[in-house]
């Protein structure tokens, strides 16, 4: 378990590190662009090749290739996951340079649709530069699948820290002082895409070729090959559901007005911080443990490990959302409030952001327990619960907009996530009897009651600081000083209130962390 720890702390910190990046990103264009046409056109321009990356590397390529290869490494050895690897990728490059050549034709012709509004026209024409981006991430999912497999989890971990510091000094250095132009700046932020992309997927290759695979275009018959197919087949859908409906949610909210579908997307990946620095980290390690259980047969060693796994999640994940909730509003204007970025941007980022948290403990749960489903290799439930899930969203967006706006949009997003999590929990529960979360009820009761007294510390302190207006900073980078305090003061003080209540109530799993965090204060001495 220290080890898995361990594993976990090391993508977590690297996380950490991309996640700061991409908010760093994510200010500069908000800076530069604000709320404008420009930045909605590419928020949903890169919406889509984002969503096939979804669909065919990160999610069903990933979720149907490691038990594969697990399978072939525990049976051929390192000579024969390799092999499995270069017939993957091979087909891989086909299927997704075919995908590519379609999607940047069509959306070349778009502007031979009469009478759509300029935005539209700016979307499709930046998804014609973006989708090349979609080859270069997918490849590197199945890269970085096979160093996961392989017990490597620090490269895999650095892949999107090349796509932020891209996008960084491409945007920061070109953009801004080169481009005379919004549309100038645009061009200069999607050619850090790609050359990101293209990192991400050479340096995973270079550390797999020094480890001893040897790059190979292999299109020869394999029935390992053919059995990853027939896993992702219905998987493509199922796997990447909370995506399609993010992107459901962008388009509804592109069609509504100038500046929805950037709100959205702020705040959406504000959301996601907590998210990627540690549940995305827990299932990325997880889940090989998961699938080689499974193809051992050790099923009661698969649910206890699948268990552990939620209570990490829901141990960081619940009080994160608690705080993001109720500090939404200091943290928006701290975050991104200057440049382009009005008052008024915030006023309407706050509440969207507040609606997303809501989701943030289900949609980290989902992300293991589907994982969960393919390590014993059943696509088929998680998409008929994707498709339930998949019309519950579109439902509810096409009601809910009419009376609340983006915010309806939000809403329903985030009541199809809750909806999706509990039926693909009671499915798994069927499915393995031993997979229930039943066990982990008592350590949920003491979560919750941490996050409590973590939300009032955080909810009586902002609400103390909320008038509080004196400003510092320099030049038009000015801060609220309240907001400084509740960033660096009330969340620690929240965050430690939370540990001494889940400390007290002795949370299960607290003397493995004890004894790993121990062990960290000797090697450190």
């Amino acid at each position: 378990m220290s080890k898995k720890f361990r594993n976990i702390g090391v993508i977590s910190l690297l996380t950490v590190v991309s996640r700061v990046l991409g908010l760093v990103r994510d200010q500069l264009s908000a800076a530069m662009f604000g709320t404008s046409m420009f930045n909605d056109a590419f928020v949903t321009a890169f919406s889509l090749p984002n969503l096939f990356r979804r669909l065919l590397g990160e999610g069903s390529l990933t979720a149907a290739f490691v038990p594969m290869l697990q399978q072939e490494l525990h049976e051929n050895g390192q000579a024969g996951a390799f092999d499995l690897l270069s017939k993957v990728v091979s087909r891989l490059l086909l299927a997704t340079g075919a995908l590519v050549a379609v999607a940047m034709v069509l959306f070349s012709e778009a502007r031979q649709i009469a009478g759509l509004e300029e935005r539209w026209y700016l979307a499709a024409d930046l998804a014609v530069l973006l989708f090349p981006y979609l080859a270069f991430v997918c490849v590197a999912a199945a890269f970085n699948a096979t160093l996961n497999v392989m017990q490597r989890f620090t490269e895999p971990a650095l892949s999107p820290i090349w796509l932020n510091l891209a996008m960084i000094l491409s945007l920061g250095g070109a953009g801004l002082h080169v481009a005379h132009t919004p549309m100038g700046a645009m061009y200069w932020l999607c050619a850090g895409v790609l050359v990101g992309g293209f990192l991400q997927m050479v340096v995973p290759a270079v550390v797999l070729m020094r480890l001893g695979w040897r790059p190979a275009f292999d299109l020869s018959p394999s029935a390992r090959v053919k059995e990853i197919i027939a896993l992702m087949a219905p998987g493509l859908f199922g796997t990447a559901i909370y995506q399609i409906n993010i992107l459901v949610s962008r388009l509804l909210a592109f069609s509504l007005t100038v500046s929805a579908a950037t709100m959205m997307f702020y705040a959406n990946r504000l959301m996601e911080l907590p998210i990627g620095v540690f549940a995305i980290a827990v299932s990325t390690v997880v889940y090989p443990l998961l699938t080689r259980h499974a193809v051992e047969g050790k099923f009661a060693e698969m649910a206890d490990d699948y268990r552990k796994g939620v209570r990490l999640i829901l141990a960081i994940n619940v009080p994160a959302a608690v705080g993001l909730a109720l500090l939404s509003e200091p943290i928006v204007r701290l975050l991104f409030q200057r440049g382009q970025f009005t008052a008024e941007d915030t006023g309407m980022m706050a509440p969207l952001l507040m609606l997303f948290a809501v989701g943030m403990p289900f949609f980290s749960v989902v992300n293991l327990t589907v994982r969960a489903f393919y390590a014993v290799k059943d696509t088929a439930t998680p998409v008929k619960i994707a498709g339930i899930d998949f019309l519950v969203n579109v439902a509810l967006s096409l009601v809910l907009r009419e009376w609340l706006g983006v915010a309806g949009l939000v809403l329903a997003s985030t009541t199809a996530i809750v909806v999706q999590m509990v039926l693909l929990q009671r499915a798994l529960s069927r499915r393995l009897p031993g997979m229930t979360l039943a066990p982990l009820w008592p350590s949920i009761v003491k979560i919750l009651a941490g996050s409590v007294v973590m939300g009032a510390v955080v909810w009586g302190g902002w609400h103390w600081l909320r008038d509080w207006d004196a400003v510092v900073g320099i030049g038009r980078f000015k801060m609220r000083e309240a907001d400084l305090v509740a960033a660096f003061g009330l969340i620690p003080l929240g965050a430690l209130a939370y540990a001494a209540v889940l400390w007290r109530l002795r949370i299960e799993g607290r003397e493995e962390l004890a004894a790993l965090l121990r062990r960290g204060r000797k090697i450190s001495a």
